[in-house]
């Protein structure tokens, strides 16, 4: 199952611009709310430069990126969670996705009009967040709702009554049910309603080209409000991505160092999409090809060689394993060998970053 993060916000605020550009799919964009109403989904590879260097060391016929799935989710209103500007369609579209993007307007343009009329990042936070928040507290009264039938006949299910009832609560205080204090048992309780606010997220700052090299008062108070959160922000100008989108690789970076940049949007979000979605990656090696491959942290070995097939799980014997760093610091898979660095690793070992693996299987 592809991973995905789901990019969200409200109507005009820069999200299909923006999707279009890190993904090269093009959305519908209008300066009009809800011209978006079907989700837009692109693959978008993740720039590595250890894949690079693996490239220029084996020499393979074909390279095979690693990747993150992002869908474009059409702009939520106030008064999404009852239904308004389609927002129960739009609400059920996050709810498939692993971890969101907020995108968040910090720019001023009298020639793009704003939903509420004003520039105002927090406002605009709180109004999605209420949503989302209202959206989940929903789905847990239901629950609730549900366990209440079936105790007058099953007394077992007491405790996951209290652990929902909390949960409702939480919820009802306004606040984003991952930041509640609960054990790893009923965290998989409660995983089982997909709430919206038990995903990893951030931000997306939407800046003016000007915001790049000197930020305005509206991303200063966005990153005030992540700080509060915990939550990382990504200040993107998504105009300008869109121009580097259609540039050549000389000239997309001829162009963000006149900027004063020095990594894309697309970079920037999809290692952060990683990071909050705890993946890591590892490669394979060979002549025929070099291929990345995503998988989440403490992955063990024949998890990680289920990825490539559910033949090389169910038989897994060993995994030949050496470090990226290592062929990087000596040049051949041969010289890593002659070092003493390669080495065979049995069913418990975990997987690490930047590992090349070969299995051994036998079906």
């Amino acid at each position: 199952m592809a991973l995905e993060v789901g990019i969200v916000g409200l109507p005009n605020i820069g999200k299909s611009t923006l999707f279009s550009a890190l993904t090269k799919v093009q959305a519908e964009a209008a300066n009009y709310p809800f011209c978006t109403i079907d989700p837009n989904i692109g693959i978008v590879q993740l720039r590595d430069p250890r894949m690079n260097r693996l490239t220029e060391l084996v020499t393979p016929d074909s390279i095979v990126p690693a990747t993150l799935q992002v869908v474009d989710i059409a702009g939520l209103v106030k008064g999404a969670s009852q239904g308004e500007g389609l927002g129960n369609k739009f609400l059920s579209h996050i709810r498939q996705v692993h971890a969101v993007a907020h995108v968040v307007r910090c720019f001023e343009d009298p020639n793009v009009v704003h939903v509420d009329g004003k520039i105002d990042p927090v406002g605009d936070v709180e109004v999605i967040q209420t949503e989302l928040i209202l959206s989940d507290l929903e789905q847990t009264e239901r629950k609730i709702e549900r366990l209440s039938r079936q105790l007058k006949s099953d007394r077992s299910l007491v405790a996951q009554m209290h652990v929902f009832e909390r949960l409702r609560d939480y919820l009802g205080e306004g606040k984003f049910a991952r930041r509640m204090e609960i054990s790893e048992d009923d965290k998989a309780l409660v995983a089982e309603l997909n709430l919206l606010t038990m995903k990893p997220y951030l931000y997306i700052a939407n800046i003016s080209e000007d915001g790049l090299k000197n930020p305005e008062v509206h991303l200063q108070q966005l990153n005030e409000l992540a700080a509060e959160e915990g939550v990382e922000v990504i200040p993107i100008c998504a105009q300008v991505e869109a121009e580097l989108a259609e540039m050549e690789d000389d000239e997309s970076e001829l162009f963000m160092e006149e900027l004063g940049i020095d990594s894309s949007g697309l970079d920037r979000l999809t290692h952060s999409g990683y990071r909050m979605l705890e993946q890591i990656t590892y490669f394979t090696a060979g002549k025929q090809e070099v291929r990345a491959w995503e998988i989440r942290k403490g992955t063990t070995a024949p998890e990680a060689a289920g990825r490539i097939h559910t033949d090389f799980e169910k038989g897994f014997i060993r995994a030949e394993v050496f470090h990226f760093d290592d062929i990087n610091r000596l040049g051949s898979e041969s010289s890593v060998k002659e070092a003493g660095k390669w080495r065979l690793e049995g069913r418990d070992y975990v997987v690490q970053d930047g590992d090349i693996m070969h299995f051994r299987f036998n079906v």
